[in-house]
């Protein structure tokens, strides 16, 4: 396929001199099966369509560490919704892949610690994780948590959450997390479901300056869980003997917690023992956002998501033991598992906790330069703050080292493509991926043997058979549709927690709108002369004037383009006597600039000549503030029911739940 395409304007391509792990896999699967396959669409078009053989030779490729090899990939006569086994009859343990053999005596750096406005970075060497690993295990086990129980952390992202986590792991315990932003309520909502045996906190955290008592928090939570059997305390900010924890029902400090772990060991530490067990066994249960309803919860397999995460890191992002990853986020987001999985790479993870604009907006950038960061992964939102301040990081720092740069969250929008190679670094492989909680991964993304091009996200990730779809459930290329998957694959949930045996809630979910089908709930178009994919938004807030379905980010990569406009949110109003539908365009304006008629005309004009006519919105309103998702989405579905009249509890998932006040009573949309 030629670089050169018409009206795409590619801004990366990658080194055609080096051997990716890519490259080498593709050479591999052509030697094993006869097959000529010249370049990265051929292999994809080979793992979906042999997807059990494409499978079977990653595991092979990747090293997967097993005690039992399996009887079957899959079984070939089951479709998505049946949400087949995968590996049956495969022994392996998820932690053991992360921390040994290969790293069972290794003093490289596997963690590096950084918080917010402190100058010290904390290192964890592969050998030090292990043995913090067995301590926890050790005391896990003592206090009678085995294969199959819950463990969960309260936790911000640290070196703490990452060794309660593979502890739990090691066992075969389920672990799942939120962090301390999360409120009460959206704590209680998503760990009273799946009643955990043992928690993990903190008694505080620093965010934006300012130090946020955590104990309170805590002590509430506990008491909404009357089966939790045990809460160890982290002294995070302040020494232990500043902390007082009486007030906390079951509680020990985490010293306290490891020496029962030695137990009769006197100093030394337990073996770390890993559990062998079946591919499918749960590892991970994470939930939904819950701004609309009571969170979903989402089991994930061991094996599902180790093989599914090695694929991406090693395949798709060619790493390796000499990368350190830093990726922006909390433990409340499966971005964070999704990074923690890197560690079976050997690459090193930086864990940052904080602000990433405090006390400069430079904090990341500063690390890049200090630690050798290679990967650098954020959420949307940061480029675009750091747009709107006019951080130019090429001007203020090396960032020799750094290679890719990773954002997801919500669809990463042309300009910042501009912004990242003009302001960051020009030769940066910039990634937008997409997946989702549900799958724990990526439906697309990063692709180390592919050119970039401005807007897109470059590839459908190997294996996962992408498609967008049109109402009638049939394929559409170039075209806006539904983002569906034709063809199983590995790291599907597993089940729901609590869904009855036929799986109803599951099933709903993910294959009522096409059967047989997964529907993912996104909105996008698949160029069909790049293989590249643009985002459109998520289809429950899909636009559908007069019977033109688009997506918001379609109007928001327009808007804002725009210097006056700081943010901008895109909902459909639906009329209560006639059903029709108009779009409302919020805008937020930037400091120092006044809404007004003119940009309003301007704005009108600009989507107009962009996209089409019909694209317009029928309103275009001021806003002072957009509600977003504690892990930086935009919330379009729950504005949309509050502008319907509909009664809206976000239930501690927002990071701004105020916002949403300020579209209850908007005089321009009523009586309509």
């Amino acid at each position: 396929m030629s670089n050169e395409i018409v009206g795409c304007r590619m801004m990366w391509e990658p080194d055609s001199k080096k051997n990716t792990q890519m490259d080498r896999f593709r050479a591999a699967v052509g030697a094993s099966y006869g097959l000529e396959l010249g370049n990265y669409h051929d292999l994809y078009r080979w793992s979906v369509e042999s997807y059990a053989d494409f499978w079977a030779e990653f595991w092979k490729f990747s090293g997967i560490v097993s005690s039992r090899s399996y009887n079957e990939v899959v079984d070939p006569s089951k479709g998505v919704a049946d949400v087949p086994e995968w590996f049956a009859g495969s022994r392996l343990n998820y932690a053991e892949n992360l921390l040994g053999p290969r790293h069972e005596d290794d003093n490289k750096v596997a963690l590096y610690v950084a918080r917010e406005n402190r100058e010290e970075v904390r290192e964890v060497s592969f050998r030090e994780l292990r043995c913090q690993g067995a301590l926890l295990a050790a005391a896990m086990r003592r206090m009678g948590v085995s294969q199959g129980d819950r463990v969960v952390g309260y936790l911000p992202n640290g070196e703490h959450a990452v060794e309660a986590m593979l502890a739990a792991a090691s066992i075969g315990a389920i672990w799942s997390s939120t962090s301390p932003d999360f409120g009460v309520t959206g704590v209680l909502d998503r760990f009273s479901q799946i009643q955990p045996k043992l928690l993990f906190s903190v008694e505080a955290v620093v965010y934006n300056g300012r130090t946020h008592g955590h104990l309170d928090k805590l002590r509430r939570v506990v008491e909404g869980l009357p089966g939790l059997e045990k809460v160890v305390v982290v002294p995070y900010v302040a020494p232990q003997e500043d902390v007082d924890i009486s007030q906390i029902p079951n509680s020990v400090f985490l010293e306290d917690f490891l020496a029962a772990g030695r137990g009769d060991h006197g100093q030394a530490t337990p073996q770390l023992e890993f559990e062998q067990l079946p591919f499918s066994h749960p590892l991970f249960i994470l939930f939904s956002s819950g701004t609309t309803g009571a969170p979903k919860c989402m089991v994930h397999s061991a094996g599902g998501t180790l093989l599914q995460h090695l694929k991406e890191h090693m395949l798709h992002g060619d790493m390796s033991s000499g990368d350190v990853l830093l990726y922006y986020t909390t433990v409340g987001w499966m971005m964070w598992n999704w990074m923690v999985s890197a560690l079976a790479t050997g690459a090193a993870l930086v864990l940052y906790d904080g602000s990433p604009l405090v006390p400069t907006p430079n904090v990341l950038w500063d690390l890049v330069d200090r630690l050798g960061i290679t990967i650098l992964g954020t959420g949307a939102k940061w480029l675009s703050v750091l747009e709107e301040r006019d951080l130019r990081p090429a001007e203020t720092h090396s960032l020799r080292t750094l290679h890719t740069i990773l954002s997801t969250g919500s669809p990463l929008r042309a300009q910042s493509y501009d912004y990242v190679y003009a302001c960051v670094k020009s030769n940066v492989l910039l990634g937008s991926i997409s997946g989702g909680t549900e799958i724990i991964s990526c439906f697309m993304g990063q692709n180390v043997c592919l050119p970039v091009y401005r807007g897109e996200i470059q590839a459908r990730n190997l294996g996962m058979a992408v498609e967008a779809w049109d109402e009638a459930g049939r394929a559409v290329w170039g075209e806006s549709g539904e983002l569906v998957c034709t063809r199983p694959f590995p790291c599907q949930p597993t089940r729901f927690w609590n869904d009855d045996e036929a799986g109803s809630k599951y099933r709903k979910a993910y294959f009522s709108k096409f059967p047989g089908v997964w529907a993912h709930g996104d909105f996008c178009k698949i160029n069909p002369e790049t293989g590249g994919i643009v985002m459109l938004g998520r289809s429950d807030s899909t636009l559908n004037p007069s019977g033109v379905r688009f997506g918001s980010s379609e109007i928001y990569n327009i808007v804002e383009a725009f210097e006056e406009v700081s943010d901008s949110l895109c909902v459909p109003q639906h009329s209560r006597d006639s059903g029709e539908e108009r779009v409302v365009l919020f805008l937020r304006m930037a400091a120092g600039q006044a809404f007004g008629p003119a940009l309003v005309q301007r704005i009108r004009y600009a989507i107009r000549s962009g996209l089409s006519a019909r694209h317009v919105p029928s309103l275009i309103l001021e806003t002072q503030d957009i509600p977003y998702t504690l892990n930086g989405k935009k919330v379009e579905v729950a504005v949309k029911q509050v502008i319907a009249g509909q009664a809206v509890d976000p239930r501690g998932t927002l990071s701004n739940p105020e916002a949403l006040e300020l579209y209850r009573h908007v005089p321009e949309l009523q009586g309509f």
